[in-house]
Order: C-alpha cells, then structure tokens, then sequence
C-alpha cells in the first residue's frame, strides 16, 4: 500500500531533543529554526520519534495513548505570547540541571503546574476551532482525557488496579467519573487541543519548505494505556482484563533471555471481524500528523512472538501467526495509498560486526572520525531515502542513546 518515497537524505531528531530553555524541547521557535536548517543543509526529511505521552520509564514506545501528544512538546512561549502564561511564572521554575539531559522527574512535577495556570485562563471552549478539533476526534479523545484524569484520582495507579466498576467501564461508574472529575476531563481535551494547535502549524511549515516529516509508531500499545482500558476486547485479556500472554523478542545476540517488553498483544481475529477498523483509525489519524509512517517491529504483522504472561524472560515465547497483509489492503482501500517505512530489524551476530568493522578500516580514517566516513559511504548509496540521526552527525557516542 505504499508509495516510493522521494529520493532524499534527512535526519532524525526526536522533538525532545531541540534546544529548549525548559528542560525539554518543543514545538517552538527552535523546532521552526531547525527545519529552516535542513532546508539549507538540502534535506528533504525530518524523522521523529514517538510524539506520545509518555508513561513510567519515560520511553516514547510505551505511552497512555496510540493518538495523544505529549503535552511536555507544548511551547510555553507560544502560550505566553497568547497572553495564557507570563513570562516571569515560567522563568521562576528550574527546569534542568543541564542543558543535555531531561530530568523527566522535575519536568512531570513542573510541567502540569503551569499548564493548569495556561487551562484556567483560556476561552478555548468558546472557539469554533476547539469545537471542530474535539468533534474530529470524537473517536478517542474522550476516553483519554477520562482515563487520564481517572488515573491522576488513583495516585497514577494504572487501570488493572482501579476499583472493579470503573475498571470494567459499567455505565454508572463512567458518568460518576465523569461528573466528579470534570474539569480534569477538559484539562486533558485542552492540553491535546493546544499540541495539535502547535503540530499542525509547524508541519505545514515544514512542508511548505519542502520538508516531510516521517513519523514513528510502535506497533504495540502500552497495557496501562487508555486504548487498553477503553477496547480490552481487541487484546488478549482474560475476563478480568488480566493479558494472558504479552509481547517481546526470542534470544538472539542481542539478549541471551530475549525482550520481555510487556505490551499486551492484539486479538487478530477479533480485528479481522472488524474489518481492522481501530487501525484504519489509528493510521488515519497518524496521516494527519505525519506525511510519512514508520512503523516499529513490522514483522510483528506477520508472525509475533506471543510470551505467557507473569513470566520472567521471553525465553518462553513462541511465534504466532499475524494479520499478514490483509491489514493492508484494508488500511489501503479506507485510506488509499500512503508512504509507510517498515522497519525490518535484523540479526546482529558477532560475525557480522566483525565483518563491518573491517569494512570500515578500509577506510584510512581514524577511529574517532569513522562516523565521517560512514556518513559519507551512506549518503553515496543505491537507496532511495537514507535519513542519519542526529548524534552521528554530531559524532556523540553511546551515552547520546535516547531509548535503551
């Protein structure tokens, strides 16, 4: 279902990663400055992490929803220029210790604080646009912002060990929480309107500077996420709600245990019966944030490995078949065709780093300078899109990892 991308190089930087006087990057001037660079650096991509709020541990691959955005990329000065925040209230917080690290901890405790002063000065309810954003996404915007502020009233306990009623979302116990947690239910619709206020503009900059921006989406959903909670039936949950089996990779040179990841895996059958309607919304919506899609852990859509829940390893995993491509012509015929990267992770061995290291000293380079060459080997292949993530060019080495 998809298209060929257009012959190019660009670079991945996640947006936390822009230069931010507040602890974390945003969607402000800075994010604007840096498309204008790769349009002068003759790049036509800039790839993305995750843009998701992001849960415990602070990965953009485990978050409380597949269609939220993280409201840390909320410029503050864009809201202080809308008269919503002053300036001096922002300034008297410290928002990190050090200009290239996110301590997530300060930021999760600073961040609402000011936020919530920005919510309760704003008209927004009052605004056609806000009415129209809320409207559009009627499909999953409401049942984030009620999870959310459910999970703030239970001390961020997630959803398995709230009181039975509303984990099971009876009717009573939905409009209850509803009526008692009303305002942080418009809290959490506010924050989500101002990131897609602040999203859209910047990706119709982009775009308008012959920038495209390729967005990243882990196939799986988080367990203590309000797509679990708000459609248990499309996983794999007991009647308690409780996985039976969970998600990860077998052994190999990477890990001799394999990956526990932990993410509760999905009911293909009960998908398929559906005609794939939640991820015909899902990459909808994706669509409308991102020109192209790359997907995590693709070939988890052919055979995935299924892990019994509560064990200690994946070791004792097994494959299971997946929706193969049957998924996508259904995605294609609701959607039509659209650009989407899989990403194919491969088989490290020992070999073949060895093999790759001695392919590189042939290069007369020093060791500290190899990046160079293998940037320059790169950009001079057969392929189609080649995008190099931001630590390469800045020859950062391990300890630069965002995501372990």
């Amino acid at each position: 279902m998809s298209k060929a991308l257009e012959r190019g190089a660009g670079i991945l930087l996640p947006i936390s990663s822009l230069p931010s006087p507040y602890g974390i990057g945003t969607m402000g001037r800075d994010a604007y400055d840096f498309v204008d660079m790769l349009k002068r650096a003759g790049q036509k991509y800039w790839q993305v992490l995750p843009i998701g709020p992001t849960s415990f541990g602070d990965s953009p691959y485990q978050s409380f929803s597949a269609f939220a955005g993280n409201p840390y990329f909320i410029d503050l000065d864009t809201l202080i220029a809308e008269g919503l925040l002053k300036k001096e209230e922002v300034e008297s917080y410290k928002w990190a210790d050090s200009d290239d690290e996110i301590d997530y901890a300060r930021i999760y405790r600073q961040r609402f604080e000011v936020l919530r002063k920005a919510f309760g000065r704003s008209e927004h309810k009052d605004s056609r646009d806000y009415v129209d954003f809320i409207e559009e996404n009627e499909q999953w915007i409401d049942d984030y912002a009620l999870y959310m502020a459910i999970k703030a009233d239970h001390n961020n306990r997630e959803w398995l060990a709230w009181e039975p009623a509303i984990k099971k979302r009876k009717p009573e116990a939905m409009a209850a929480y509803r009526e008692k947690l009303g305002e942080d239910v418009e809290f959490y619709k506010f924050l989500q309107f101002k990131f897609y206020e602040q999203w859209m503009p910047l990706k119709e900059y982009a775009n308008r500077n012959g920038i495209s921006i390729i967005g990243d989406i882990p196939i799986y959903v988080a367990l203590d996420s309000a797509d679990a909670w708000a459609n248990p039936g499309l996983f794999q949950l007991d009647e308690e709600n409780i996985p039976t089996a969970v998600a990860g990779v077998p052994p190999d040179g990477f890990s001799a245990t394999g990956q526990l990841w932990g993410n509760p895996l999905y009911r293909w059958e009960v998908h398929r019966n559906t005609g794939y309607q939640w991820w015909i919304t899902r990459l909808w919506y994706c669509f409308e944030l991102y020109d192209v899609v790359r997907i995590d852990h693709f070939r988890g859509f052919d055979e995935y490995f299924s892990i019994p829940y509560g064990s200690e390893t994946a070791a004792s995993g097994h494959w299971e078949k997946g929706p193969g491509i049957e998924l996508f012509r259904a995605v294609e015929q609701a959607l039509g065709k659209r650009e989407i990267i899989a990403e194919d992770l491969g088989y490290m061995s020992d070999t073949v780093r060895k093999l790759v290291r001695d392919y590189l000293y042939d290069y007369a380079t020093p060791e500290e300078q190899l990046y160079k060459s293998m940037i320059a080997l790169v950009l001079r292949s057969a392929a189609a899109t080649c995008i190099i993530p931001m630590q390469d060019w800045l020859g950062l080495d391990n300890s630069a990892r965002i995501n372990k």
